[in-house]
């Protein structure tokens, strides 16, 4: 049995929260660079050219890409032969974030309940989701998810009847309903099956695989290039000025589910999709 003392996972969410914030993954500048080679509106092209130049000044100036620096969502792939010593994994995860949020400058966007609507003044408490996998190692993945594309994500349960066309419907219904709320290019999330809270599970995952790589399983790969075409001809364009690029990527999941349910879960992702891990 491997130990991991609670600080080793406070340091490196502290790090990973700061890093998000700052230095977007290099397949996010990726995305940003193929888009300007094939987008054709004048007002598209300067808008992901602005884009990318906000991401270097962040980098190099150590400052948030953007103001809203997110819910930090925390997916932990716990090792089975990992024992956490010091504390509680919930604690140490939002004990790292409060850190990194109040060192990092970054902005305090979490209230403490719905309804009353008091702001925690660190950021704190995370959404953490706990996966227990083979091995001795702990996987930490954390998301600073913004909230106006938050905020235009949606769950459907369809009947099996609606079948792979309806779920393909309600995919592109989610998109063309985000328009520029959503901060475009965009990337789509989706989970489809298993239950109601496992859907949305899954559609946040999603966003943890690299922007560009195709998906493992070749017929869902076929689905979601399919998608991510229907999604450019929107016409939406980046940030809602008009063009070819009105998403980066659609990423599917899926789950087995019950022969009476066809569960969708669209999480809606901004261009400002920032996203670290770190293994333990």
């Amino acid at each position: 049995m491997r130990e991991i003392h609670v600080s080793a996972i406070t340091d490196a969410v502290k790090k990973l929260c700061m890093e998000a914030n700052y230095d977007l993954e290099v397949d996010m500048l990726r995305a940003f660079d193929r888009a300007l080679q094939t987008e054709r509106s004048p007002a598209g092209r300067q808008v992901l050219q602005i884009l990318k130049d906000n991401a270097a000044m962040a980098k190099t100036k150590k400052i948030p890409y953007c103001q809203d620096t997110g819910f930090v969502i925390c997916f932990v792939e716990l090792g089975q032969d990992v024992h956490v010593t010091g504390g509680a994994l919930s604690d140490a995860i939002d004990d790292g974030v409060r850190q990194g949020y109040t060192e990092g400058y970054l902005r305090a966007s979490i209230v403490r309940s719905p309804f009353d609507r008091v702001n925690t003044g660190d950021n704190t408490p995370a959404v953490t989701h706990v996966d227990i996998v083979r091995g001795a190692n702990v996987r930490i993945m954390v998301m600073a998810k913004g909230g106006g594309c938050e905020n235009r994500s949606k769950y459907k349960m369809l009947t099996p009847a609606d079948g792979l066309d309806g779920v393909k419907d309600w995919i592109l219904e989610c998109i063309k309903t985000a328009g520029p709320d959503a901060c475009p290019p965009l990337i789509a999330g989706v989970g489809v099956g298993g239950t109601f809270e496992k859907a949305a599970i899954l559609s946040k995952k999603a966003l943890f695989r690299e922007l560009g790589s195709p998906n493992p399983d070749p017929a869902i790969a076929a689905i979601e290039q399919e998608m991510l075409d229907r999604a450019n001809r929107l016409g939406i364009g980046p940030q809602g000025y008009g063009g070819d690029t009105t998403a980066f990527g659609i990423h599917i999941l899926t789950y087995p589910c019950h022969i009476t349910s066809l569960p969708v879960a669209v999480t809606i992702e901004c261009h400002a999709h920032r996203h670290k891990e770190a293994v333990l």
